[in-house]
């Protein structure tokens, strides 16, 4: 029964949080070809492995690189002219959001080739070896499923707290926008009526001047 219970707060817990991507795609080659890029956004310190597979072989007449980065500019991995399979794993120094770039260079031309790349992306607890923390702590099955749900509870409370900061922050930055659009407002008013009433102060000592009033 306990297990039961486990098991469905743990499957409650994953659907909040987005921690797998699984990607199959065909990366046709050509010779200027345009970079495929996946997106994806993580948390500041949140552990991040990416696995991709490919098939073919190097020297098949197709120069497949890989590129993965951030938006702040860190470069996480650069690798020209693989098959098989490639793993990156790193760090994320803050929260930001990384790209992960293929492109397929053909060799020769007339040719119609391709490769097939499957991107799998790990993030937060999804990322770590249970199985090693599991026989290095000596965990019972039980226990590894308590320290992955208190995990993942915990990379929930982070996120709701980042949401909750950047609502606030957007919050601020509105109010801030609104107090400046009334304030102008205002002056544009105040100037229109300094203006009407210097029009019609300069018109009637105009009429005078003239004695038409």
């Amino acid at each position: 029964m306990q297990k039961a219970i486990y098991g469905l707060v743990y499957l409650v817990l994953s659907c909040f949080v987005q921690s797998v991507n699984a990607l199959r795609y065909e990366i046709s080659a050509s010779e200027k070809p345009e970079p495929i890029c996946i997106r994806d956004f993580v948390s500041e310190g949140q552990l991040v492995v990416v696995d991709v597979t490919s098939d073919g072989h190097v020297g098949d007449g197709q120069v497949l690189s890989l590129y993965i980065y951030d938006s702040i500019g860190n470069e996480y991995r650069r690798k020209r002219d693989f098959a098989d399979e490639v793993r990156v794993v790193f760090t994320a120094p803050s929260t930001t959001s990384f790209d992960i770039c293929l492109e397929n260079v053909a060799q020769f031309k007339g040719r119609s080739m391709s490769r097939s790349v499957e991107l799998d992306i790990e993030s937060g607890s999804q990322a770590r070896d249970w199985n090693k923390i599991s026989a290095s702590e000596k965990l019972k099955p039980i226990e590894v499923e308590l320290r992955k749900i208190e995990e993942l509870a915990d990379e929930i409370v982070e996120e709701l707290q980042y949401l909750k900061n950047r609502e606030e922050r957007l919050r601020d930055t509105n109010e801030s926008t609104n107090r400046r659009v009334r304030n102008f407002s205002v002056i544009v008013i105040i100037v229109l009526i300094s203006l009407g009433l210097w029009q019609v102060n300069y018109l009637r000592n105009y009429f005078k001047a003239k004695h038409i009033i």
